[in-house]
């Protein structure tokens, strides 16, 4: 079993490249995901690509691995891919090119986001639903290309707990990826979460995520790890009560679905008016606990 660390609890709160590096290396973390939400793909090239270089270069120093570079909460907020308006979706592939163009200058190969999300129209009406789709795959093949051009390896497309997003159910997930496969010039690949696939109100008995990675087993290449009570998409640290994710439930999952091999990012989002003191104290125990889950 593989554990990492997502970037996203530093958020407004350690963003210096060498300490952030220092700070993710005392709490034994090894594969580290970089988030846009620390260096925008929009700001301007000449200050952006040395701000994304510094990060690189922090954590290669500490002798960490940085993995690719993923959306966060920032990118997520934007309709992206799947938007009503031509020129909103237009946006939406720049965006994703310009985020291709800081991950390369990190000298990174994986990007993973989520594609989008629809308006309510589109997404109540069957016929515009299916249009926001055939159009999401369009111009997932057109950001693969650039990927190409620019030397990247993989996308990895994040599902998520959305009725009006794609894809957000075992069943959407798999449809994608056969979709998909064949015709991007890339592989575009699966990121799931255990928050997003264990949430009920929508997933109802499909709340489950041994049945999602079974089902989309040959199609995952990342798996995001969280707290939370399949309610709500908590992203809590694991030293929140309340939570439904136990270490034996990690194990069982992990061995059952064969997926040994897939790194597991540890992605907890703060609540911002939390103090530093109280984040750092439940990411580094919650750290500790993990790694005692994976190394047995």
């Amino acid at each position: 079993m593989k554990l990492g660390l997502n970037l996203s609890f530093a958020v407004k709160r350690w963003m210096l490249p060498k300490e952030l590096a220092a700070l993710c290396k005392s709490m034994g973390a090894k594969y580290i995901q970089f988030t846009w939400d620390l260096c925008d793909p929009w700001w301007p090239e000449a200050q952006r690509d040395p701000i994304a270089r510094a990060y690189a270069d922090a954590f290669a120093r500490e002798g960490l691995v940085l993995t690719g570079t993923f959306g966060g909460l920032a990118a997520y907020t934007y309709p992206q891919l799947l938007a009503p308006m031509e020129e909103m979706r237009r946006a939406g592939v720049q965006f994703f090119k310009r985020a291709i163009d800081m991950t390369r200058v990190m000298g990174l190969d994986v990007i993973g986001t989520p594609l989008g999300g629809m308006d309510a129209m589109d997404s109540n009406d069957p016929a515009r639903r299916q249009e926001r789709y055939d159009c999401a795959l369009d111009l997932v093949r057109e950001i693969a290309q650039y990927g190409y051009e620019k030397g990247l390896r993989e996308i990895q497309v994040e599902a998520t707990p959305l009725a009006t997003e794609f894809p957000h159910s075992p069943e959407a997930s798999l449809k994608l990826m056969k979709d998909l496969e064949g015709t991007t010039a890339i592989p575009v690949r699966l990121l799931i979460d255990w928050g997003h696939a264990m949430f009920k109100p929508l997933l109802k008995e499909q709340a489950d995520m041994e049945l999602w990675l079974k089902t989309l087993k040959p199609y995952v290449s990342a798996i995001h790890l969280q707290q939370c009570d399949g309610q709500w998409d908590r992203h809590w640290d694991f030293t929140h009560e309340g939570g439904i994710i136990t270490p034996e439930l990690i194990r069982t999952v992990t061995k059952n679905s064969g997926a040994e091999d897939i790194i597991q990012y540890l992605e907890v989002v703060t609540i911002f008016e939390d103090t530093d003191e109280h984040v750092l104290d439940g990411m580094t125990k919650t750290m500790k606990m993990l790694q005692e889950v994976f190394e047995k």
